[in-house]
């Protein structure tokens, strides 16, 4: 069965990790082409969860993420 620890040591871990610290607005670029920007709220070994401008929660599955970037 494979692991699902959270590896801190991975830059793009850190990098939410940080991100969420700064409550920056960060924009998801999906592999289905869907565009979705908001604050991100938690992260696990496998969603992202963001929260945007009308409180509404959206969790997305890691490998749904072609790209991710600070506003």
């Amino acid at each position: 069965m494979p692991t699902t620890e959270f590896d801190t040591s991975l830059p793009s871990i850190r990098q939410l990790q940080d991100l969420i610290k700064q409550t920056a607005v960060v924009e998801f670029k999906l592999v289905t082409g869907d565009l979705l920007t908001g604050q991100v709220s938690w992260q696990d070994p496998n969603c992202v969860c963001i929260v945007d401008d009308h409180s509404q929660q959206t969790t997305i599955w890691k490998h749904a993420i072609a790209y991710f970037k600070k506003c």
